[in-house]
């Protein structure tokens, strides 16, 4: 690691949440009273944080597949908040399941219930679960692309942890296509850790699971696909386990 890498890396997450701060002040009269100002919003910020990403670290991104645009599960990979923004930006009307913890952080927090996240408390798993199942349904009437992730929090490459079954259970009660999303961004931008690393960040959409499946049979699936490409997209940035 050079010093002027991390440097540069340094410049980049300070001017990424000043410009968080800016658009979010800016966008705020559109945005409360309009979910469109919101989500307008969201995506400004997301493609300044893709540009300044490259211009600054020399990370570049690439979003594979095809994004889906009607109503949906999107389940991905979690590795950092690059991943967050590439999903984000590629899709016409995201909203994620989120930890409540999220409504309380400034202007994000607030943003992200404008747009539609559903916040989800962490707790028992079967209170969480039941909270969360409760939760979107109240949401269902408000189209879009409900984007959750399976493992929970973020995994960084290398790292396993389990699938959790909540995901399984929304399939199942939502009744709508299931997209899986395989990245390698944690290899650029780490879960922890202030250097942003340059080379070609990716999100990888992958081919729908139709719903119908049991939920074993469902989470046995997704796991298999999100993973396995997961580490192909990894390793074709030069990972090794």
């Amino acid at each position: 690691m050079t010093p002027i890498r991390w440097l540069l890396s340094l410049i980049f997450i300070v001017q990424m949440y000043l410009a968080m701060a800016v658009l979010a002040v800016l966008f705020a009269p559109w945005a409360l009273f309009s979910r469109r100002g919101a989500r307008v919003a969201c995506k400004t910020f997301c493609r300044w944080v893709i540009v300044s990403l490259r211009v600054l670290c020399g990370l570049r991104s690439e979003v594979r597949g095809t994004p889906p645009t009607g109503e949906c599960i999107i389940a991905a990979k979690h590795q950092s908040f690059l991943d967050i923004i590439l999903i984000f930006n590629a899709v016409p009307a995201a909203k994620f399941i989120m930890k409540r913890e999220l409504m309380y952080a400034p202007f994000l927090g607030q943003y992200a219930l404008r747009i539609g996240c559903v916040p989800v408390d962490r707790g028992k798993r079967g209170a969480a679960i039941g909270r969360m199942k409760a939760d979107v349904a109240k949401g269902a009437a408000e189209p879009g692309q409900l984007i959750i992730y399976p493992q929970g929090t973020r995994v960084a490459p290398g790292t396993s942890k389990p699938y959790k079954v909540g995901t399984g259970l929304l399939y199942e009660q939502l009744g709508q296509p299931c997209y899986p999303v395989a990245t390698n961004v944690g290899i650029f931008w780490p879960k922890r850790g202030i250097l942003r690393k340059p080379g070609l960040a990716v999100v990888e959409f992958l081919p729908p699971i139709a719903p119908g499946l049991k939920v074993q049979d469902f989470m046995a699936r997704l796991e298999a696909e999100v993973e396995t490409n997961s580490n192909r997209l990894m390793a074709e940035a030069g990972f090794r386990t």
